[in-house]
């Protein structure tokens, strides 16, 4: 068989695009978080047809723009 075309299984952490459930499974944060970061538009996401894609640098982005906690602003 032509291994074009053919959907194989890719894991999770290899994936370049993810659901919100996958997206939530993969970084630990929940599914209604995930979502609301994406209907806001803090959170990158695409559509396609019905589907909801995130890329996986668009949720390492959005994952470095979280708050840093133990650090004290210096003003």
């Amino acid at each position: 068989m032509n291994e074009f075309g053919q959907k194989g299984v890719v894991p999770l952490a290899e994936r370049l695009s993810l659901s919100p459930e996958e997206a939530s499974a993969l970084t630990g944060i929940g599914l209604t978080s995930i979502r609301q970061a994406a209907a806001s538009g803090a959170l990158k996401a695409r559509k396609h047809g019905t589907r909801t894609i995130i890329l996986r640098d668009d949720l390492e982005d959005w994952l470095q723009t979280m708050p840093m906690i133990g650090r004290k602003m210096v003003g």
